[in-house]
C-alpha cells in the first residue's frame, strides 16, 4: 500500500517552464478530441470535457507513469454508443463507475504483469493502427457540414494553415526548444487568423465548450440486479479496453523516455479516475497516446504537466470558453497530423525484411484491425492469440529425437524441444516400437514436458512398449512428471543430481 501512496518523486529534477507550457499545449489539444469522442458516444460535449478533466487530473497525480495523459478516448466512446442510445446517459455514468471498480481490482491483483504477454509485433501494429486512426480522423476537418470535401478558397486556406502549423512544429525545434513547438504553432496560427480576419473553421464551430465545475451526480439508475445485467457487459469491455490501451501507452512512453512506469499502479489510478468521472458527469476514458506523445515530445517528464493540462482545461471550460472557441481547427488539425506521423513506427518498414514472416503478418493484421474496426482491445487480443498460435506451431514442428544404439544394445532417444499438446503427434512419430531392441531409453535432458497432453502421450507410449514386452526407461524428468506418470516406478530412472525441477500445467 505504501507504493500506491508514494505519489511524487521529490528527487526528480523538474523543468517548471517546460512542464507548464507543455501542459497548456496538451489542454488545447484535448478540447476537440474530447468533444469529438462525446459526439461519437452520442453524448453532450461537456460530458467528454468533464471526463478529460477528471481522468487527466486523477491519473496525473496517482498514475504509474509521470508525463502520460489520460482523458476521454474514442476506444471507450465506441463501446458506449449502444448503451447511451438504448438506456441514456445515466446508465453510461453507472457503467463507467463499475468499469473503474473492475480496473482498481485488476491493479490490486497485480494483473498488469500480463502485458508482458503482448509481443512486440502486436505493439508495432497497435501503434501504427492508432497513428492511422489519428490521421484519418483529421480528414473530417477538410469536409463541410454535409460531408463533402471543401473546394476552392476554403480548402486552399485550410491546407495553407495546416501546412504552416506542421512546418512550425517540424522546424522550430531545430532552431530552439525554449518553448514547445506545438504551442508556438497554435498561437501563431491563431494570431494570423485574427490579424488577417481569415474565415476558417474554429473550435466553436464544433460545439460550445462553456460550462461550470463538473457537478457531483450519482448515477440515477435503479440499484437492482437488472441494472447490473445491463451495464456489466459494457463495463467489462470498457475496463478491458481502458487497461489495454493505457498499459500499452505506458510501455511505449517507457521506451521513448528510457524509464520504467508501474503498470499496476496505473491500473488503480485509471480505475479511480473512471469511478470519479462517472460521479462527476463524465463519460470515462483511458490513456491517450496522441496527447501523451505531444506532452513527451514537448519535453515534459514529470506529473506537473498532466496536472497543468487538466486544470487549464477546466479553466478554459469555466472562464475562457469564448477565447478558446476562436482557436482555428487548422492549428489543432496540423498538430494531430504531426502526432500521427510521430506515432507511426517507421522503423517497422526498415526492419520488415529482417523480421520473421509470422511477425510481419501479426503486425499487419493488428494494424489493419485497429485502423478499420477502431477497436484497439480487439486488435491487441487477436494479435496476441495469433502470435501464441504461431509460437505453438513453430515449437510443435521443432521437436526432434536424436537416436543411437549403445554398446549394451539399448536404443537411446534423446529428445530436443518442448513436449506439449502441439508437438505430441510429431513426438509419437519418432518411435519405432515394433523394431526397437528390448531396452529403450528416452532421455529428456534437452526437453521439457509441459502439459497434461504430453503426460498422456508418455503414458500411451510406455504402454505400447510394455505390451510388446520391451523395457523402456525415461530419464531426466521433473518430480512433477514422475508423480503424474502411470507405472512411474517401473519406467523412470531417477537421478537426484541431474533431474530438472519444473511444474507441468495441469487442471487436476
Amino acid at each position: 500500500m505504501r507504493k500506491y501512496l508514494n505519489l511524487f518523486d521529490f528527487s526528480q529534477k523538474v523543468d517548471y517552464k517546460t512542464e507548464i507550457l507543455s501542459g497548456l499545449t496538451v489542454a488545447l489539444a484535448l478540447i476537440p478530441e474530447a468533444v469529438a469522442f462525446a459526439f461519437i458516444a452520442g453524448l453532450s460535449p461537456l460530458t467528454g470535457l468533464y471526463a478529460a478533466f477528471v481522468m487527466g487530473l486523477v491519473t496525473a497525480i496517482l498514475g504509474g507513469r509521470p508525463g502520460m495523459i489520460s482523458g476521454a478516448t474514442g476506444a471507450v466512446a465506441v463501446v458506449l454508443v449502444t448503451l447511451a442510445a438504448q438506456y441514456g446517459v445515466e446508465y453510461v455514468f453507472a457503467c463507467v463507475v463499475l468499469a473503474g471498480i473492475l480496473q482498481v481490482t485488476a491493479g490490486l491483483l497485480r494483473l498488469g504483469k500480463f502485458m508482458r504477454l503482448v509481443p512486440h509485433p502486436v505493439v508495432f501494429g497497435f501503434v501504427n493502427g492508432l497513428a492511422i486512426i489519428i490521421f484519418m480522423s483529421q480528414l473530417d476537418q477538410f469536409k463541410d457540414a454535409s460531408g463533402n470535401w471543401l473546394t476552392g478558397m476554403p480548402m486552399y486556406t485550410l491546407l495553407a494553415l495546416v501546412g504552416l502549423t506542421m512546418l512550425i512544429i517540424w522546424g522550430l525545434p531545430k532552431i530552439s526548444k525554449a518553448i514547445p513547438a506545438s504551442l508556438v504553432a497554435i498561437l501563431s496560427i491563431f494570431g494570423i487568423v485574427v490579424a488577417f480576419g481569415i474565415d476558417t473553421k474554429t473550435v466553436g464551430d464544433m460545439a460550445s465548450i462553456q460550462g461550470g465545475f463538473p457537478p457531483f451526480h450519482l448515477p440515477d439508475v435503479p440499484l437492482t440486479f437488472e441494472t447490473l445485467k445491463i451495464i456489466a457487459p459494457y463495463s467489462l469491455i470498457v475496463a478491458g479496453v481502458g487497461l489495454i490501451e493505457s498499459l500499452l501507452t505506458l510501455n511505449i512512453i517507457d521506451e521513448i523516455t528510457e524509464t520504467r512506469g508501474r503498470g499496476n499502479k496505473e491500473a488503480v489510478a485509471q480505475g479511480l479516475a473512471n469511478m470519479l468521472s462517472g460521479v462527476f458527469s463524465g463519460m470515462g476514458g483511458c490513456a491517450m497516446l496522441g496527447q501523451s506523445l505531444i506532452n513527451i515530445s514537448s519535453g515534459a517528464r514529470a506529473r506537473l504537466s498532466g496536472i497543468v493540462a487538466s486544470v487549464m482545461l477546466l479553466v478554459f471550460i469555466m472562464f475562457g470558453s469564448s477565447l478558446i472557441e476562436q482557436v482555428p481547427m487548422a492549428a489543432l488539425t496540423g498538430l494531430m497530423i504531426m502526432v500521427s506521423i510521430g506515432t507511426f513506427e517507421w522503423a517497422s518498414f526498415r526492419t520488415i525484411n529482417r523480421m520473421p514472416k509470422s511477425d510481419v503478418l501479426v503486425m499487419i493484421l493488428v494494424t489493419v484491425i485497429t485502423a478499420i474496426v477502431h477497436d484497439l482491445a480487439l486488435a491487441v487480443v487477436i494479435g496476441v492469440i495469433v502470435s501464441a498460435l504461431i509460437f505453438a506451431w513453430d515449437n510443435a514442428i521443432r521437436i526432434r529425437a536424436r537416436k543411437h544404439i549403445a554398446e549394451n544394445g539399448a536404443k537411446y532417444y534423446e529428445i530436443y524441444g518442448p513436449l506439449f499438446f502441439g508437438s505430441v503427434s510429431v513426438f509419437n512419430e519418432k518411435f519405432d516400437v515394433a523394431n526397437d531392441p528390448q531396452d529403450v531409453v528416452i532421455d529428456f535432458a534437452e526437453s521439457r514436458v509441459v502439459d497434461m497432453s504430453a503426460i498422456e502421450a508418455l503414458n500411451k507410449l510406455t504402454e505400447r512398449y510394455l505390451k510388446v514386452g520391451k523395457k523402456v526407461h525415461l530419464k531426466h524428468l521433473s518430480k512433477d512428471c514422475q508423480r503424474l506418470l502411470q507405472n512411474a516406478e517401473a519406467i523412470i530412472d531417477v537421478n537426484i543430481l541431474e533431474d530438472p525441477r519444473y511444474k507441468v500445467i495441469t487442471d487436476r
